[in-house]
């Protein structure tokens, strides 16, 4: 298993940005593909980003497409995921997740993940 520690969090207005940053503890980090996922008050947690382990394989949700992008750093152990062109609807808390070392279709499943962090908060008002 691998420790993950998100931050860069906060309150931002629509159409700002934000750079969540997910930090990982262990020598396995570069085995793992990793995902973010988010899940807003009363909703179930949803897919936002994944990337494989060497970071050359990324996917989106349809509804942040465009605006988010995921990277990582395997000598640094992080995951990050940029976000601009925020929208009220991208409020939520937003996790980081390690998964299996295969990068497929699966990975837009949180049951695909075995290691997630804590949760930082992201608002966006309008």
């Amino acid at each position: 298993q691998v420790q993950l520690v998100e931050s860069g969090g906060g309150l931002v207005q629509a159409g700002g940005s934000l750079r969540l940053s997910c930090a990982a503890s262990g020598s396995t980090f570069s085995t793992y593909a990793m995902g973010w996922f988010r899940q807003a008050p009363g909703k179930e947690r949803e897919f936002v980003s994944a990337i494989s382990r060497s970071g050359l394989m990324t996917d989106y949700a349809d509804s942040v497409k465009g605006r988010f992008t995921i990277s990582r750093d395997n000598a640094k152990n992080t995951v990050d995921l940029q976000m601009n062109s925020l929208r009220p609807e991208d409020t939520a808390v937003y996790y980081c997740a390690a998964g299996p070392p295969y990068y497929s279709s699966s990975l837009y499943s949180s049951s695909a993940y075995h290691s997630w962090g804590q949760g930082t908060q992201v608002t966006v008002s309008s």
